[in-house]
């Protein structure tokens, strides 16, 4: 099993090697580490790892807390590939045809940031673009996943919550859409993962506005 941990701690000397016994003990093989934040004295990472054939993400969650002044704030399964660079496929393909920037955007932006589906959503209200385990149409109110479109709409990258769904809106530069990502699992998206998504979109709405 590949789970993605998302952990708050102290930021001092030999906090993150704490962390990485505990993991050991669980029998977990570290792939990747990724620094999302590092302020206030505290950091947070996300850790991709492997427990093949151990503890699930509840047996995780539950070991971690023995790290003094950690908070384990998402452990989810994951189908990243730890080492990849998922952004410069998405760029290669979009300048490849650039015709179809947009599309390829929302089919491989999921991958960028943990998210499960991607939309894009026009400003009259209208699903433009979705990948495939997006919601095929808004539902009788008009809404997405229970969110007027017109609150997913703000003029910057934003995050937001609706029941199980955490969603991240980013409008798309010189176009009338915003592209909307969602999660059911793991924690609200960090600041980190919108500015990933949303230096990529930026590139993406150039090479778009090429074609």
């Amino acid at each position: 099993m590949i789970l993605r941990l998302r952990v708050s701690f102290p930021d001092r000397p030999g906090a993150l090697g704490q962390v990485a016994r505990v993991l050991g003990t669980l029998g977990a093989d570290i792939l990747q580490v990724t620094v999302l934040e590092r302020e206030t004295g505290r950091a947070v990472d996300d850790f991709i790892v492997s427990c093949p054939g151990a503890p699930d993400a509840e047996a995780v969650r539950d070991r971690l807390p023995v790290v003094p002044g950690l908070r384990v704030e998402g452990v989810w399964p994951t189908r990243e590939t730890p080492g990849a660079a998922p952004d410069y496929d998405l760029l290669r393909h979009v300048a490849a045809d650039p015709s179809r920037a947009y599309p390829t955007l929302v089919d491989a932006v999921p991958g960028l940031v943990g998210a499960e589906w991607a939309v894009a959503v026009s400003a009259g209200g209208e699903l433009v673009h979705r990948s495939w385990q997006a919601p095929d149409t808004l539902d009788e109110t008009g809404s997405l996943v229970g969110v007027k479109i017109g609150d997913l709409a703000s003029l910057r990258p934003s995050v937001l919550t609706s029941g199980p769904y955490r969603l991240m809106s980013l409008p798309v530069p010189g176009a009338a859409l915003h592209v909307v990502l969602a999660r059911t699992e793991g924690p609200p998206f960090h600041r980190a993962e919108v500015d990933r998504a949303n230096r990529v979109l930026e590139i993406v709405s150039i090479m778009a506005a090429s074609a």
